[in-house]
C-alpha cells in the first residue's frame, strides 16, 4: 500500500440523532408506567359477601361510591392491613397502591340497590362504628391518555413510514422533495476505477469517445478553431457489446463530475415526478459544470411520442420525454456538460431525441470481430491462473458472434469448472466445456433416453452434418453432439460461420438446406418425423420469409421490401394487400418445400455417409471436423473463412471450434 493511502485521513460521517427512535421509547416508557402505578392496576374485585365480612369486622375506613362507573371503591383501615387475611394478600401488591387505597373494588348494578344493602348490614352494627358513604362523578384519566395517546401514535407512524417511503432524510427524503434527481455522482471523492485499458475490442468507439473526454479536459484546443463542443452521444448496440462499461471507461478518465443513473429512475407512480427529477438533474449538472450525464437504457422514457396512448390519457414517459428534450436543447454551447445514453432500441426512441442539437453522435457498438473478441479474451484471462497451452487467438476462433457479455462469461465458467475440478489451473478443455455450456447449457449427465429416441436423435445430427459437408455455400461444420443439454435439447451442432455481412441467394438457400437436413434424414431413415425439428423449422421460415418480403429474393414478389423499422412485430397494419400477403405466403411455401426436396435427394445419394456417421455418434456421441475427415472423406469445397485462415492449426479433436453468429447456426434439438 502507498504512503498516500496510508496517510490519507478518512473523514468520519457525524452521527445523526435518531430522534424518533427516541420518542418512540419516552412514550413506550410513559404507557408501561400509567399501566404500574395507576391505583386500579393493584385493587382487586370483591363480591357483596366479602364487603359484608369486612364491614362486620370493623375493618372498612371508607366507602366511595362513583356513579358513572357502577362501582364502589373501598379503603381499609391502617390497623385492618396488618390483619392476616389481608397482610398476605398485600404483600404481593404494588405498594404505591396501598398507602391511600382504594384497596377493593365492589361492582354494583345501581347505587339505589347498593344503599339499600348497605342500610341493612349496618343494621346489625353498633351505631357509633356505622360508617357513611360518599358519592363522586369521576373520568378516567388513563383512558383519555389512551384514546388521545393511540390516535397520536397512529399519525405519527404515518409520518414516519412516510417519510422512509421517500427516502429518509438529506436531499429527496422529505414527502415535498421526492422530485429529486436520483443520480449518483461520481467525482475526485469517489472516482470509478476502470479506464480506457479495461476496455477492449471496441477502437472505432472508444476514439469517439475519448474525443469528448479531450472536450472536457482541454476544450480551448477545439473552441479556438470555431468548434463546439458536442451535446450528446448515443451509444447504439446489441446486450453485452460494452456500452455501459465504456461510459464507465469514461467517467474514470474524464475527471469531471460524472452524474450516472438508469432511465427507470425517472418512472414514478406521482405525476409530475419525472419531469421534475430531469430538471433537477440539469440544474446540478449545470452547478457541476464541466460534467458528464449518463443515462442508461435511455428507451425507458425516450420511446416515440404517441405511440399506444390511449386517446385523453396523460402518459407520464411523454412528460418526463418533453422535459428531457427541453433541458437538452437549453443548454448554451459552452456550458460544458454533455450527455451521454446507451440503449440496445434505437428503432423505438423519438425522432426528436435524434436529431443533431441534442444527441450529436450515434456511437454504433457492434459484436466484436476476432481481433476484437482475441483483446476481450485477454483482459478477462489476465486474472485466471492458466496453463501454458491457452491461447486467446484460439479461443477467439472458436467463438464467432460472441459480444463482451459472453466471453466474460465463458472466462468465468471454465474458471469454475476447473475449480470443481480441483485442477491448480485452467486448461483449455475447460474452456471448450464452458463454451459448450455457454450455446447448448448444462449437460444433462443424468438424462434416460430410450434407445430408440437416441437413434433418432443421432441420424437427425447426422443429417445436418452430412448436408452442411457438401453443400458448396453451408457454414463448415465444427462438432455434432447426441449428449443432451440445456432443458429439452437433445443434440446439437456447431458451425463456424464466415466474418461477413453480405448473403448472396445461393448462400441463404444452402443454409436452408442444411438446417433441414436433420428433418430429411428422419425421413429417409424411419418414414416417420418427430417433433425435433422444431428450432430447425423456426430458423428455416424466417429466413424464408425474409427473402420474400424484405430482401427482395423472389421473382415473384420483385425487388420489393416490406421492412418497415417502427411497425410493431404484433401490428395488425401490414404494407400490402391481401393478395400480397397470400402471394408471399405461396411463395414462401415453394422456397422450403424446394429447398426440403434438394436435401432429401442429397441425402438419399449420401444414405451410406449419413449410415456412417449415425452409427458412429451411437458409439462416441461427440463427433469433431476431424472425425468427419476421417469416416467420410475431406469437405469437396475448400473455401476457408478468416478465422480458419489465421488459425489452422486449431482445427483438431481437442480444440473444436464453436459457433454462436447470426440466425443461430447452432442447432439445439
Amino acid at each position: 500500500m502507498s504512503n498516500s493511502k496510508k496517510n490519507k485521513i478518512i473523514p468520519k460521517t457525524p452521527k445523526k440523532n435518531n430522534y424518533q427512535v427516541w420518542i418512540i421509547a419516552v412514550l413506550i416508557a410513559f404507557v408501561v408506567s400509567l399501566l404500574y402505578f395507576t391505583k386500579h392496576s393493584s385493587v382487586r374485585n370483591i363480591n357483596i359477601t366479602e364487603f359484608r365480612k369486612m364491614m362486620h369486622g370493623g375493618d372498612v375506613k371508607d366507602i366511595l361510591i362513583v356513579n358513572n362507573k357502577n362501582e364502589v371503591e373501598i379503603t381499609l383501615k391502617e390497623e385492618a392491613l396488618k390483619k392476616e387475611p389481608y397482610k398476605k394478600e398485600f404483600e404481593n401488591r404494588n405498594r404505591f397502591s396501598i398507602i391511600g387505597g382504594p384497596h377493593y373494588v365492589l361492582k354494583i348494578t345501581t347505587s339505589e340497590n347498593f344503599l339499600r344493602k348497605l342500610e341493612q348490614i349496618q343494621m346489625v352494627i353498633p351505631r357509633e362504628d356505622r360508617l357513611d358513604y360518599e358519592v363522586d362523578e369521576r373520568s378516567d384519566f388513563s383512558s383519555v391518555i389512551f384514546q388521545w395517546g393511540f390516535l397520536f401514535l397512529i399519525l405519527f407512524g404515518f409520518w414516519y413510514v412516510m417519510r422512509r417511503m421517500t427516502g429518509g432524510g438529506g436531499p429527496g427524503g422529505q414527502l415535498f422533495n421526492i422530485g429529486k434527481s436520483r443520480a449518483a455522482l461520481f467525482d475526485t471523492e469517489n472516482k470509478v476505477k476502470i479506464t480506457f485499458q479495461d476496455v477492449a475490442g471496441l477502437d472505432e468507439a472508444k476514439e469517439e469517445v475519448m474525443e469528448i473526454v479531450e472536450f472536457l479536459k482541454r476544450p480551448e484546443k477545439f473552441t479556438k478553431l470555431g468548434g463546439k463542443i458536442p451535446k450528446g452521444a448515443l451509444l447504439v448496440g446489441p446486450p453485452g457489446t460494452g456500452k455501459t462499461l465504456l461510459a464507465k471507461a469514461v467517467a474514470g478518465e474524464a475527471g469531471v463530475p460524472f452524474f450516472t443513473l438508469s432511465g427507470s429512475d425517472f418512472v414514478e407512480m406521482f405525476v409530475g415526478v419525472g419531469a421534475a427529477r430531469v430538471r433537477d438533474l440539469f440544474k446540478q449538472a449545470k452547478e457541476k459544470a464541466p460534467c458528464i450525464i449518463f443515462i442508461d437504457e435511455i428507451d425507458a422514457i425516450g420511446r416515440s411520442r404517441g405511440r399506444g396512448q390511449v386517446p385523453g390519457s396523460n402518459d407520464e414517459r411523454e412528460n418526463t420525454l418533453n422535459s428531457l428534450l427541453v433541458e437538452m436543447d437549453g443548454f448554451s454551447t459552452d456550458s460544458g456538460v454533455i450527455i451521454l445514453a446507451a440503449t440496445n432500441r434505437p428503432d423505438v426512441l423519438d425522432t426528436a431525441l435524434l436529431r443533431p442539437g441534442r444527441f450529436d453522435r450515434q456511437i454504433s457498438i457492434d459484436k466484436p470481430d476476432i481481433i476484437g473478441r482475441e483483446a476481450i479474451f485477454k483482459v478477462h484471462i489476465s486474472v485466471l491462473t492458466l496453463s501454458n497451452e491457452i491461447d486467446a487467438k484460439k479461443l477467439a476462433a472458436q467463438t464467432p458472434g460472441f459480444a463482451g457479455a459472453d466471453i466474460a462469461n465463458v472466462c468465468n465458467e471454465a474458471a469454475l469448472i476447473a475449480a470443481r475440478n480441483n485442477k491448480p489451473k485452467v486448461e483449455m478443455q475447460d474452456f471448450q466445456d464452458a463454451i459448450d455450456r455457454v450455446i447448448g447449457g448444462l449437460e444433462k449427465k443424468n438424462k434416460i433416453i430410450s434407445p430408440e429416441e437416441k437413434k433418432i436423435v443421432a441420424f437427425h445430427e447426422a443429417g445436418h452434418a452430412v448436408a452442411g459437408w457438401f453443400l458448396e455455400h453451408a457454414d463448415p461444420l465444427v462438432k455434432v453432439s447426441i449428449v443432451p443439454r440445456g432443458i429439452a435439447a437433445l443434440g446439437y451442432a456447431q458451425y463456424l460461420p464466415k466474418e461477413q455481412f453480405l448473403y448472396q441467394t445461393e448462400q441463404l438457400v444452402d443454409e436452408m438446406c442444411m438446417a433441414l437436413g436433420g428433418r430429411a434424414a428422419e425421413e429417409i431413415v424411419f418414414k416417420k418425423i418427430s417433433t425435433g425439428a422444431l428450432s430447425d423449422l423456426e430458423r428455416v421460415t424466417k429466413m424464408a420469409y425474409s427473402m420474400v418480403s424484405l430482401y427482395g429474393m423472389n421473382e415473384k414478389i420483385g425487388n420489393i421490401s416490406f421492412y418497415d423499422p417502427k411497425q410493431s412485430e404484433y401490428s395488425f397494419n401490414k404494407p400490402y394487400s391481401e393478395a400480397t400477403a397470400q402471394t408471399i405466403d405461396e411463395e414462401v411455401r415453394k422456397l422450403i418445400s424446394s429447398a426440403y426436396e434438394r436435401t432429401k435427394k442429397l441425402l438419399l445419394e449420401k444414405r451410406n455417409e449419413l449410415e456412417i456417421l449415425a452409427n458412429e455418434l451411437l458409439e462416441k456421441e461427440i463427433l469433431y471436423q476431424s472425425d468427419l475427415s476421417k469416416l467420410i472423406g475431406k469437405r469437396p469445397f475448400e473455401k476457408s473463412s478468416p478465422a480458419e485462415l489465421s488459425h489452422k492449426k486449431i482445427e483438431t479433436e481437442d480444440t473444436p471450434k464453436v459457433d454462436a453468429t447470426n440466425n443461430s447456426p447452432t442447432h439445439l434439438e
